[in-house]
């Protein structure tokens, strides 16, 4: 009897243990200055070189970005900085100016002058 209660305990331990170890993953949805596919491109792109996130796609009609990520990896302060540096708002935070300056015509806002629409 004092066997099967040990190995009951230490089989739980180990199913906490596992369960404990595996990396959480949780939706992030952003939304963007994204305009045109070349920004659509431009962003998903990035977004696979970034540390944490699985997946990302960006919706152009909502200009909404849409991520899952590891939670034990980065955050979506991490994620929208990364955004921000390649030269887009994310959420309340604004485009770096120097990436934003970068961008082709196209990828700019559409209230900006230098903005050419395909």
């Amino acid at each position: 009897m004092k066997k099967n209660i040990t190995a009951i305990v230490l089989i739980s331990m180990l199913l906490a243990t596992t369960a404990f170890a595996q990396k959480k993953t949780t939706e992030l949805k952003i939304k963007t200055s994204a305009v045109c596919e070349m920004c659509k491109s431009r962003i998903e792109t990035a977004m696979a070189y970034e540390k944490g996130v699985i997946s990302s796609n960006l919706d152009l009609e909502t200009k909404e970005l849409t991520l899952v990520y590891k939670t034990g990896k980065t955050t979506p302060e991490k994620i929208r900085k990364a955004v921000n540096e390649l030269g887009y708002d994310a959420d309340n935070t604004m485009a770096n100016e120097k990436a934003y300056a970068k961008l082709p015509p196209c990828c700019k806002k559409p209230d900006d002058p230098e903005h050419i629409a395909h």
